[in-house]
Order: structure tokens, then sequence, then C-alpha cells
């Protein structure tokens, strides 16, 4: 099959005058050029993954690099099929990323962690008094994360400043990486973890997506899948291995990383389940569940 369409993923921490007029702005951009996807925009910048035709994509870029309110932008870049996206969503946030802090937000363009290329983080990920810490939430870490991770039991992100209060002394006098998918939670907890008062703080550069393309690194140490927020649902990182997978099902124990919804409307729970045990057990994730469903 031809790989004609491209995914985009960037982001970018910037002050946007207007930003709500912005989004209707953007909005008409994506829509002329028939792109799909989710993009947030907010004060504080702009978050966005899109898929569309590759000359689409092209002028997708070129139109953000050369608006001042962008320029300067990266992208991350997937080859693909069609559309991994059924619809085009362009919204306002008061945050792109939201760490629930209020006032107190966490400004990357003020305050962050060191930035680590990808070789540079697999060299530190070796070191003596290192703890990695999984930036994304429990249903991403689950399906793949990076060898001897903390990986926080967490729904959102919001919720990582109750984990840290929790967790911070067994953290003290420790050198701390932290990484997620594509760099921008990252740009946000390596700050706030400076704030707290931890010194010795670094982030993965470009996230696990970069990490996995880099020809220094092609994603070693990387187990199981990436999670991404599109109907792919995991990608390859690591390549210089066999396919690990990590995740299992949760009702035979099976490895497993088919995602499914559970039945029951009430509770929609995102779990590991096989398509074996789907066709047999049904697709309700607990016995409660399965009482609603009927």
């Amino acid at each position: 099959m031809s790989e004609d369409y491209q995914i985009l993923l960037y982001y970018l921490y910037r002050q946007i005058e207007n930003s709500q007029a912005y989004v209707e702005e953007h909005r008409s951009l994506c829509q002329s050029l028939g792109l799909r996807g989710r993009i947030l925009i907010g004060d504080e910048g702009i978050n966005g993954t899109v898929s569309g035709l590759r000359e689409a994509t092209e002028r997708y870029q070129e139109s953000l690099r050369t608006d001042p309110r962008t320029a300067g932008i990266s992208f991350k870049i997937d080859a693909a099929v069609g559309h991994v996206f059924p619809k085009l969503i362009v919204k306002w946030r008061p945050e792109i990323v939201t760490l629930g802090l209020g006032p107190e937000d966490v400004d990357p363009t003020v305050r962050t962690g060191k930035r680590l290329s990808p070789l540079e983080w697999l060299e530190a990920m070796r070191e003596e008094n290192v703890v990695v810490i999984d930036g994304r939430n429990r249903y991403e870490s689950e399906l793949g994360r990076f060898k001897g991770a903390i990986c926080p039991d967490i729904d959102n992100f919001r919720e990582f400043p109750g984990w840290l209060r929790e967790h911070a002394e067994e953290l003290r006098g420790r050198k701390i990486l932290t990484y997620c998918t594509g760099g921008i939670r990252c740009e946000k907890l390596s700050g706030y973890l400076l704030e707290e008062g931890f010194e010795d703080v670094s982030q993965l550069e470009g996230g696990i997506v970069t990490y996995g393309k880099d020809p220094a690194t092609l994603g070693r140490d990387f187990e199981g899948l990436c999670y991404v927020f599109d109907q792919r649902i995991g990608v390859e990182v690591n390549f210089t291995e066999t396919r690990k997978i990590v995740s299992r099902c949760e009702k035979c124990e099976d490895p497993c990383a088919r995602y499914r919804n559970c039945s029951c409307k009430s509770c929609n729970r995102k779990y590991f389940l096989c398509a074996s045990c789907e066709e047999t057990k049904g697709r309700a994730c607990s016995s409660g569940c399965e009482a609603v469903v009927g």
C-alpha cells in the first residue's frame, strides 16, 4: 500500500495573543488542507497531532513555520496509508497541558529541566543514583515504558502533584529523568520538579517518539509499544530487539496489546482484552459491569 499520507505531532510553548480568535483561523487553515486530528490552542501555546495527504501536511508545516506566532515549531513525522483520525477537532483551552496548579502553573519558557538527546538519555539511564519517571497516564505506561521506570498510578496529568507529594522523600537527592510521548508534558513536569526543590532534573527531548527513530539508540531499553492518541493506538519504539509485549489481557493474563473499552456505558474503562476473551467472555470489564449490560 502506498504511504501517501503523513501524521504530524507537534507542540510549542509560546504566548499567543488573542488565542481564542486564533482557534477559528487555525481551524479554517486545517479544513482548507483536508487535515484531521486534534489541536489544542491556548494563551500558552499550541499542541496538536494531525493527519493528511503528504502535500497538505507539508503546506501546513510551512504555514506554521512562517507564521510569527508559531515560527520555530518542530514536527515529528510518520508516514501513513490514510487518515488516522475520524475528524478534525480544534479547541481552545486555558492550558494546552493541564497540571492543575492554577495561578501557580509552570511556564516552560521560564523554567524546565535539562533536555537530553536520545543518546544522552540512554547513557544517563545507566548512571548510578538515577530514577526514571514516566510522565504519562497509567493506561499509556501499561502499554509500554522504559526498563526500570517508575510509572505513577494516575489517570490524568493533573494528578501528578498529588503523586509527587506521596513519593517526594524517596526521590530526594537522586538524579531524576522524565519522559513522555512527544516531550510536551515533560516540559512542565520537569519544571514543576525543579520548583519543588529537586535539583538534578532532566527530560528526554522529543519524547519516546523521537527516541525510537534516532539512529544512535533505535529505541533501546524501551519495552512494549508507545501509546499514541489516534487510530493506531500503539507504535513500535525499540528496533534493537524482537517486540516484547509487556501488557496482558485482564481476563486470561496472556500477553496482549489490544485495548478495548468496557461495554458498560457508565464505566467505559479502557483495558487490555484479547480477541479470544472478547468473543467468549464479552467486553464488560468486571462482573458488576456485566450485570449492568445483561
